[in-house]
């Protein structure tokens, strides 16, 4: 039995109309109907969530005596794509924090005043920085870019927030007196939660976009 036939078998035996299926999955009833006829496939998150709606195991929805090799290609494809594509977006966002932070820096170096320091300090180390941490990091958490070594992100952001003081006023000050300072570890916990909290709500309105969909809302 193809995908297609096994697809349209587990919705019938759900009791569940192209209609209903397609509203609870948020797509179009053509799309379940193109699935069910192999016209095209569905997604591997797709598939997922058919298995949780028909209430039908993975196995008995994929596996087969004569391997659907046409499918499972597909699916080994577009999984491939859906991480190249996590993986850019991650890349991009992380290039847009740097690019704040290098311009952050080289703004100090050049067009800072002894007395714009304090004006420095406040705009870049207290909001321009710690906004764009926080917004970027809300933007991975909520499509789910940082992966399993998620969790090291805030670190990363954490640090990046310390070494901005350090490239700058650190800096600044062992240049003009001789003398070697270490940078703050105080900066980088608050860096860090700053991050980990726009983490946190990222990923808590991800799982709430994933529960209105399931539950056809």
């Amino acid at each position: 039995m193809e995908i297609g036939a096994k697809l349209r078998q587990a919705r019938i035996a759900a009791g569940l109309t192209q209609e209903q299926t397609a509203e609870a999955l948020g797509v179009s009833r053509q799309s379940i109907s193109n699935w069910e006829n192999e016209k095209n496939y569905p997604d591997i998150v797709s598939v997922v969530r058919l298995s949780d709606l028909y209430a039908v195991s993975l196995d008995a929805l994929l596996k087969e005596e004569a391997p659907m090799s046409d499918y499972l290609d597909y699916l080994e494809e577009s999984t491939n794509t859906v991480r190249s594509r996590r993986e850019q977006s991650l890349m991009i966002l992380l290039c847009v924090y740097l690019g704040i932070w290098a311009v952050s820096v080289l703004f100090f170096w050049m067009l800072t005043g002894p007395d714009d320091a304090m004006g420095y300090g406040i705009v870049f180390l207290w909001l321009v920085l710690p906004v764009a941490a926080f917004v970027i990091s809300l933007l991975i958490g909520r499509g789910g870019y940082g992966g399993r070594q998620g969790w090291l992100l805030p670190l990363a952001f954490g640090a990046m927030y310390m070494l901005a003081e350090y490239a700058t006023f650190t800096l600044a000050n062992m240049l003009s007196f001789s003398v070697l300072r270490l940078p703050q570890p105080s900066l980088l916990l608050k860096g860090t939660i700053i991050s980990a909290a726009g983490f946190w709500f990222g990923a808590l309105a991800r799982r709430r976009r994933r529960q209105r969909g399931e539950s056809g809302e």
